[in-house]
């Protein structure tokens, strides 16, 4: 269970209560459909969250300086409609049974997967805030093993119960920070999977590395853990395809830098971070352009599903 239960206020329970009636919709509908309803909220959302798209467009600027302005207007706004779209997808597939979510999706290098487990030393995978990743983790379990996945609570004490439920129905576990490395250790030592988010700001055991050829505060857990374990490193990306499918794509493993590197944790977590680029600048508007990933040194707070945007009134 999550680090520490907080009692729910009214607020949390109406958020709870009008979720959980979204659940009930879409467990009726075609995926088409739900697909669609993801999209008309993550427009509706574009239209009246302000800070958030006026925070995607800077980030967009200094991401891609050289395309048009209205072609980033355009990321920003596909972005919001995809998020959307994730949102009633992950509420349609914990409605589903394992079949029917299999029937949805395709593998790509899982093979790369299996070849790590071969080897004794579980698998250490690593993606971003970008394209189904919630998805990629319920479906990972029905093929290849259930896996442990790092996060931190949401907000919402009800909303994290129910997510953590959600990931934990085809077999996976859920690591919050309280522990972890022990638990991590752990997980990998019985040879199964350990997944983590590496593209938000952070300040504990963080390295800067350059991401879209800026600093961004990264974590160095993934590196430090493969180094010390040997645990092979694989990239993990979920891509939407037509139909109402999704493909999980399983990279090759990130080679770890060479044994006489003089700052081995940075350059191996910059290794994964320009994978992970790649995958971004392939498909802009699949990855969390709304998030404060670039900024100073400050106090880490943000806990929700997706993190604040910023205090300016602009």
């Amino acid at each position: 269970m999550s680090e520490s239960r907080r009692q729910p206020t009214l607020q949390h329970r109406i958020e709870y209560a009008a979720v959980m009636m979204a659940r009930g919709i879409v467990r009726l509908l075609p995926m088409r459909m739900v697909l669609a309803a993801g999209t008309l909220l993550g427009r509706l959302f574009h239209a009246c969250d302000g800070p958030h798209r006026r925070l995607a467009l800077r980030n967009l600027e200094a991401a891609f300086p050289a395309r048009p302005r209205e072609e980033r207007a355009a990321i920003a706004h596909e972005m919001f409609a995809h998020f959307g779209r994730l949102l009633m997808v992950l509420l349609k597939f914990s409605t589903m049974t394992p079949e029917l979510m299999l029937a949805r999706v395709e593998f790509e290098g899982e093979e790369r997967v299996r070849a790590a487990h071969a080897l004794g030393r579980g698998a250490l995978l690593f993606t971003g805030h970008f394209g189904y990743w919630e998805i990629n983790a319920l479906v990972h379990a029905l093929v290849l093993g259930p896996m442990a996945v790092l996060a931190r609570p949401l907000d919402n004490p009800l909303l994290n119960d129910l997510l953590e439920r959600v990931r934990g129905r085809t077999g996976n576990s859920v690591i919050y920070r309280r522990g972890a490395l022990r638990r991590v250790l752990r997980t990998l030592e019985s040879n199964q999977a350990v997944a983590f988010l590496i593209d938000q700001h952070i300040q504990t055991n963080a390295v800067y590395v350059d991401f879209f050829n800026r600093p961004a505060a990264t974590t160095s857990a993934v590196a430090a853990i493969a180094l010390r374990t040997g645990a092979p490193v694989i990239p993990v990306f979920a891509l939407p395809q037509p139909g109402g499918r999704f493909r999980m794509v399983y990279e090759h493993a990130v080679d770890p830098p060479p044994a006489d590197s003089a700052d081995a944790l940075k350059d191996f977590t910059q290794r994964c971070t320009d994978v992970l680029e790649m995958y971004v600048r392939k498909y802009p508007g699949l990855w969390l352009w709304m998030h404060r990933r670039w900024r100073d040194v400050e106090p880490a707070t943000e806990k929700g599903m997706f993190p604040a945007a910023s205090n300016e009134a602009d």
